[in-house]
C-alpha cells in the first residue's frame, strides 16, 4: 500500500488539522462557549440553548470529546459535560505557538 497524505505531515501538524477540522463548525463553537459559559451542561439544554436536534447535538458533542476538548459523566438517565482543562490548556498552547511563529512582515505581498 502507499503512503497516504497525513503521513507526510508530522504528528504535530496532523494533530492540529483534527483540532482545526473540529473547531470549523459554527455549533461546535456555539457548544464550547455554552460550556465555559455554564462551566457544565445536560445534553438536552443545548437542544434548547442551540435549537438543534438531540442527535444533532450528540454528533456535535462526540466529535468535541473525540479530539479531548470536553468530558462526559453520566447523571442519571443524562449525560452531563464539561470542558477538559487539560487538553484545552494544551490545545490553546498548540494554537499559540503556531500563531505566535508569525512576525509582520512589510515587504510582503
Amino acid at each position: 500500500m502507499g503512503i497516504t497524505k497525513s503521513q507526510l505531515f508530522t504528528e504535530q501538524q496532523n494533530r492540529l488539522a483534527a483540532i482545526a477540522r473540529v473547531l470549523a463548525h459554527p455549533a461546535r463553537i456555539a457548544i464550547l462557549q455554552h460550556l465555559l459559559k455554564a462551566n457544565q451542561c445536560i445534553n438536552s439544554d443545548l437542544v434548547q440553548e442551540l435549537g438543534l436536534a438531540q442527535a444533532t447535538i450528540s454528533q456535535h458533542l462526540r466529535e468535541l470529546k473525540e479530539i479531548g476538548l470536553i468530558q462526559g459523566t453520566v447523571e442519571g438517565t443524562s449525560m452531563c459535560y464539561c470542558i477538559n482543562p487539560e487538553q484545552w490548556n494544551l490545545i490553546q498552547e498548540q494554537l499559540s505557538t503556531l500563531f505566535s511563529q508569525y512576525t509582520t512582515h512589510t515587504d510582503c505581498c
